[in-house]
């Protein structure tokens, strides 16, 4: 969504929910963006990541802290998972690409000496939205880019 209000040309969403799908897709048209340039895909964003193609020039990454669903195989966690997975999803980045990655989990730690290759800015405090500036804890959130 946000990309698209921001003009971006294309962009894809992709979800193991249907039902978030079609709520993304009804927020775009709400918004007044009905063209057939934003794509939605029902994925496991795991397995897509690792089989995808093509290299984008913004990926917003929002997994959750914990999911077992019985749609993948195993669980993600945030916390022992996002080393790989960030590995995995900056490898999609375009040359000047940046990662948006962000999550809820209040115990979050960001292994940057495990991600030599990505430079990681903490952007967290910039990006809690008014109603939640009390708790800053409740959300973190990184600017990644390849070196």
């Amino acid at each position: 969504m946000h990309a698209a209000i921001g003009g971006a040309e294309s962009t894809l969403t992709i979800d193991m929910s249907q039902t978030y799908l079609d709520w993304a897709k009804r927020n775009l048209a709400l918004n007044g963006i009905v063209n057939g340039s934003h794509r939605f895909v029902r994925s496991d964003c795991l397995e897509w990541i690792a089989n995808g193609e093509g290299e984008y020039d913004l990926i917003f990454l929002d997994p959750p802290t914990f999911s077992n669903s019985k749609r993948m195989e195993g669980t993600f966690d945030v916390q022992r998972d996002h080393v790989d997975l960030l590995s995995a999803t900056s490898s999609l980045l375009a040359e000047e690409g940046v990662l948006i990655f962000s999550n809820n989990n209040r115990r979050f730690k960001m292994d940057v000496e495990a991600l030599p290759d990505l430079q990681i800015e903490d952007i967290s405090r910039q990006t809690i939205s008014k109603d939640f500036e009390r708790n800053p804890r409740i959300h973190n959130c990184w600017r990644i880019t390849r070196k």
